[in-house]
């Protein structure tokens, strides 16, 4: 009889045991010593919970709206990358799963299947995530066919001038397929007989001159929001509302480009004071419980998004296991905010948590 799955924790042994190791691997790891990988999880524990007694809960409302799209719940699903290595119907399936649970899907620039399939595969809001080519007319071309495909919103990774030493890619001599986005436009079938192949790819297509007059440019060829995924400082934050961004995303990458990188969730709140609510800021790294979205939306995100959490309930069950993973999570956070006195999002205040070095309101 098999086990009953009673929280998204369990689906990352349930993907080990289906997938190989070398992919695995790919999805799992981190840069380097993976300091910042185990980080993003635990900074999340040393947060605690300040609940609030005696509120009508009742009823409680998780939906809410990201650039203007109304949402059942503030969890969105993270790109990344080539989901076919997890399991043959690849993002086809998230995409489907995203949409069941009416949420907003982002599509990885790196995935397995194309723009145009995961469009026509079901209803839904997606938004395109893009890295910069040397070559700058790959990466218009693929925003332009996003753009036709109905996606709502352009997410410019800006962390990943190079990429980060991902040590076990490089033992494994992982190989990444043909991606079916670039046909005609460029190769990345590059070989590598000392480790990664997506090393070697990234180190000969991406545009590590990019900077931020270049937003000004993505702007010029697509009339798409453009939100920038990859910030984790005041100043940086600061800078992309100066220039005009759309939206900001708190992330490092999932711990895979800088390790000894700061954990998200403990720059989260440094962000949201220099944006001043001038754009909506989303949330990316560690998400594992209903409980740390709940403190990342009291620490003032507007909403997170689950990487990992998806590729390996995908690995392990398909377009089921990505809809359980964020049923779990929605069911989670709808009992968090019950038992906090929330009984919808507006109601969650930096008043609800305590961080690490904080005093006891009582003693301020």
């Amino acid at each position: 009889m098999e086990a009953v799955l009673v929280n998204v924790n369990e689906f990352q042994e349930l993907a080990r045991q289906a997938l190989p190791k070398m992919y695995y691997d790919y999805f799992r790891g981190g840069a380097e010593d993976e300091q910042t990988l185990k980080e993003n999880v635990e900074a999340f524990q040393r947060i605690t919970i300040r609940p609030r007694i005696l509120v009508d809960v009742s009823r409680t409302d998780l939906s809410t709206t990201v650039l203007g799209y109304k949402i059942s719940a503030p969890i969105l699903i993270a790109p990344t990358a080539m989901h076919k290595l997890a399991h043959p119907e690849g993002e086809v399936a998230t995409a489907r799963a995203a949409a069941a649970c009416n949420t907003i899907m982002i599509l990885s620039y790196m995935s397995t299947c194309t723009v145009e399939e995961v469009a026509s595969s079901c209803n839904g809001v997606r938004f395109f995530q893009i890295y910069v080519y040397k070559k700058r007319d790959v990466t218009a071309n693929l925003v332009q066919r996003a753009e036709r495909c109905g996606y709502k919103a352009i997410v410019l990774t800006v962390d990943t001038p190079r990429l980060g030493r991902r040590e076990k890619d490089i033992k494994n001599k992982m190989v990444a397929p043909q991606l079916k986005n670039f046909e005609g436009l460029i190769s990345t079938a590059v070989s590598s007989d000392e480790g990664s192949n997506i090393e070697e790819f990234a180190k000969s297509t991406f545009d590590a001159s990019l900077s931020w007059k270049d937003i000004g440019w993505l702007r010029s060829i697509t009339k798409l929001p453009v939100l920038v995924k990859g910030v984790l400082t005041h100043e940086d934050a600061i800078k992309a509302v100066e220039v005009g961004v759309d939206g900001i995303v708190v992330s490092n990458h999932g711990a895979r480009q800088l390790d000894y990188a700061p954990s998200t969730i403990s720059v989260l709140e440094e962000v949201v004071g220099a944006v001043k609510g001038k754009v909506p800021v989303l949330f990316d790294g560690g998400i594992r419980r209903g409980t740390d979205v709940f403190k990342a939306l009291a620490l003032g995100a507007q909403a997170v998004l689950i990487g990992r959490p998806a590729v390996y309930g995908l690995a392990a069950k398909g377009e089921y296991g990505v809809k359980r993973v964020i049923e779990m999570l929605k069911d989670e956070l709808d009992l968090t905010m019950a038992l906090s006195g929330c009984p919808t999002l507006n109601h969650i205040s930096r008043n609800h948590v305590r961080t690490e070095n904080e005093r006891p309101r009582s003693m301020l």
